[in-house]
């Protein structure tokens, strides 16, 4: 009976050693050290961007609740939501008993981050704000999910076709790019978010990087002041608002003389997911389209 007890405990040492062993841990975009005991298979998306890693890192199976506008790939659609950008359902939450819960400290209200960090579930902060940066949160979050044999080619996938974007137009002319992200009222981006990104490895600068908040009120003054070579707005979704038509009433503008109003997928730009290299890869296309419009030397417009 002894001897039984003591293969018994002697197994029990040996599975917990086996469990210590399992546990990863990762560095997340706000420094913070975030540990599972053992891959995650429980896992809560609070982003649409952060539901398209965790699909493109191979745990899109583990996904069991996803926030509103989680719709690609198309099985995300069919993820539970747990709430919208402004309201978390908690007791959804609570029942789904997740393992990982994925964040977006810029999406996610500091209340919500709170709440869901006082359930003691292991949080991961995720803010890519550079394209490279989509490629390294594929593989961490491939780590804490078990997922590296699927989630490593993934990231190197994105990393190959960034540098050949890189190498083939970051060292073209530059084009002075105002990004409208939505129009009444008039708002842009600045460096910090990822869409500004996409525009510099196009060969392209942001007019109003620069300003301190990631998403900046401007007025039509400011725009017109900075006069950019080229207007770049997303797909209109009401029909009643004027998107890049209302540039048409200046018509001396350089965008609006050269035709320059560009339209690329907003959520390919500004989502900062695996389809950003998609975006940019559109974007650089529709720049260079911007540069061969540009009037010969010595030429008037």
């Amino acid at each position: 009976m002894r001897a039984s007890r003591l293969l018994a405990a002697a197994l029990l040492a040996g599975l917990a050693g086996s469990a210590a062993g399992a546990a990863v841990t990762v560095v997340d975009d706000a420094g913070r050290r975030v540990t599972v005991a053992q891959p995650a298979r429980r896992v809560i998306s609070m982003a649409p961007h952060a539901t398209e890693l965790l699909f493109a890192a191979g745990g899109g199976a583990r996904v069991v609740g996803a926030m509103n506008y989680s719709d690609f790939p198309a099985a995300a659609r069919k993820i539970p939501l747990v709430g919208s950008n402004s309201v978390i359902d908690m007791e959804r939450v609570l029942a789904l008993k997740p393992d990982l819960v994925v964040v977006w400290h810029t999406g996610n209200t500091a209340r919500q981050i709170a709440q869901i960090e006082a359930l003691g579930v292991p949080v991961f902060h995720s803010e890519p704000r550079r394209i490279a940066q989509v490629a390294d949160n594929i593989e961490r979050l491939g780590r804490l999910l078990g997922t590296g044999p699927v989630a490593a080619p993934a990231a190197a996938a994105l990393r190959t076709r960034l540098s050949a974007l890189q190498a083939r137009y970051a060292g073209r002319p530059p084009v002075t790019v105002f990004y409208q992200v939505w129009d009444q009222p008039l708002y842009t981006l600045n460096d910090a978010q990822i869409a500004s990104d996409a525009i510099r490895v196009c060969g392209g600068r942001n007019v109003f990087g620069a300003l301190k908040v990631v998403a900046p009120q401007v007025g039509i003054e400011a725009v017109l002041a900075a006069d950019p070579e080229a207007i770049l707005a997303g797909k209109r979704y009401d029909p009643g608002n004027p998107g890049l038509g209302l540039w048409q009433a200046y018509p001396g503008m350089t965008a609006v003389k050269r035709a320059n109003l560009l339209t690329v997928d907003g959520e390919l730009l500004s989502r900062p997911g695996p389809r950003t290299v998609d975006g940019a890869a559109r974007l650089c296309e529709a720049l260079e389209d911007v540069r061969r419009r540009r009037p010969r030397q010595g030429a008037g417009e």
